[in-house]
């Protein structure tokens, strides 16, 4: 049995994700260990700040013309994301921001650096949501990375709670998110 974290990941590969950008951090270490499990797939591009990160990856995005992938840590890594992501929105650029999140035995209790991204990044992105047990993992990331390229491209936040990380779930990847794109005519 797999993990949400390994799951998440998983997800990432069938996304045909092979690089993100993040600072790493404790919040969500059980990621960051299935990403180096997969290193020689997904090259993890580490930055000493997290609103360089989101800029890198929004760079990224715009290069390369894919989903631009992030990962912080909760509270000030998340905000600290968010000027990126604010840039992503107005610049019509397709990127997941993953943040990690207290546990949700934790979560609505002050825990430390406990922030509802909700409410924090509804204005400044088209889509921010938490995964809530890890069997919903496959289903939000294709979900994500259909909002991020649909219509007018742009930013999507996801928070990852440390439990759903690290609990264990039969689920299994989804299939490749395929978005039209418009042509001419």
């Amino acid at each position: 049995m797999r993990t949400g974290a390994q799951l998440l990941v998983d997800c990432l590969l069938a996304q045909g994700v092979d690089t993100a950008f993040g600072v790493p951090g404790e919040s969500y270490l059980a990621v960051l260990d299935a990403l180096y499990d997969t290193s020689e797939r997904i090259r993890m591009v580490p930055n000493r700040h997290e609103g360089g990160a989101a800029f890198m990856a929004e760079a990224w995005s715009k290069l390369t013309g894919r989903v631009g992938i992030v990962f912080v840590t909760r509270g000030p890594g998340a905000t600290n994301a968010a000027i990126g992501v604010h840039t992503a929105m107005q610049n019509a650029t397709p990127m997941i921001l993953f943040v990690g999140q207290v546990g949700t035995e934790a979560a609505g209790r002050d825990a430390f650096q406990e922030i509802d991204y909700r409410a924090a990044f509804g204005p400044i992105a088209k889509w921010a949501t938490e995964i809530g047990h890890a069997d919903r993992v496959p289903e939000t990331i294709a979900r994500a990375f259909s909002v991020a390229q649909s219509g007018r491209p742009g930013p999507v936040v996801v928070a990852l709670p440390e439990d759903v990380l690290t609990a264990p779930t039969g689920a299994a990847p989804g299939p490749s998110v395929c978005v039209p794109r418009p042509g001419p005519g």
